[in-house]
């Protein structure tokens, strides 16, 4: 169905295109369909794949690859069905970092004796460096690469942005940060990740 509905949206700004004689139109809208329905057609292969592994419903990693696992925080896909329409701004951030710290959790829970020394990078545009420093993270610089796919998944980023917080909001790509740290220094924390993450529960438990 999604991909039925994408088509015909390409199809008919590749047609208005044509009409108004305005080619970069149709290109544009291209781009930006794909990158929207494009979680919802890679995810699930590439989890079935075990390329992608998910640690809690807003929380996914990467298989390691030179000596690091990336982390993610969670796909359009994710926060579609995930996130409850009912909950509001405040809610809905909270869930996030939760999902994220139960995430954290299960990931160290499933280390082993190859991902003992590995390193763990993220990039995010939720959590902020305070919380990421407090679980054990510091902020490196975002490589040019990863610029690049966040400024081309733009429009994918702002609904997903708006969704987290329960209205039309912009993020400002100069504001996500790449955290990093290793496997050993996040078993270290993980006693405070878990009270953290036990509060975040009750928290959200008390406002609903």
């Amino acid at each position: 169905m999604i991909g039925f509905v994408a088509l015909l949206v390409i199809l008919l700004s590749v047609w208005v295109s044509w009409m108004i004689d305005f080619y970069l139109l149709g290109i544009l809208s291209f781009s930006l369909v794909l990158s929207i329905i494009a979680p919802f057609i890679d995810m699930p292969s590439a989890k079935q794949s075990g390329k992608l592994r998910y640690h809690s419903l807003l929380f996914i990693s990467e298989k390691p690859s030179n000596g690091v696992i990336k982390i993610h925080g969670g796909t359009l896909f994710d926060y579609v069905f995930v996130i409850d329409k009912n909950l509001n701004g405040k809610q809905r951030t909270n869930l996030i970092i939760q999902q994220y710290l139960d995430g954290l959790l299960n990931l160290i829970q499933a280390k082993d004796d190859k991902t003992e020394n590995i390193k763990v990078r993220g990039t995010s545009y939720i959590i902020n460096k305070r919380t990421a420093e407090r679980i054990g993270f510091k902020v490196t610089g975002t490589d040019y690469i990863q610029k690049l796919i966040l400024t081309y998944n733009y429009f994918n980023i702002l609904i997903t942005y708006s969704i987290a917080k329960g209205k039309l909001s912009f993020p400002k790509l100069t504001d996500t940060k790449t955290f990093e740290t290793s496997m050993n220094d996040l078993v270290k924390r993980k006693a405070y990740i878990s009270s953290l993450n036990e509060k975040l529960k009750s928290a959200m438990a008390n406002s609903l």
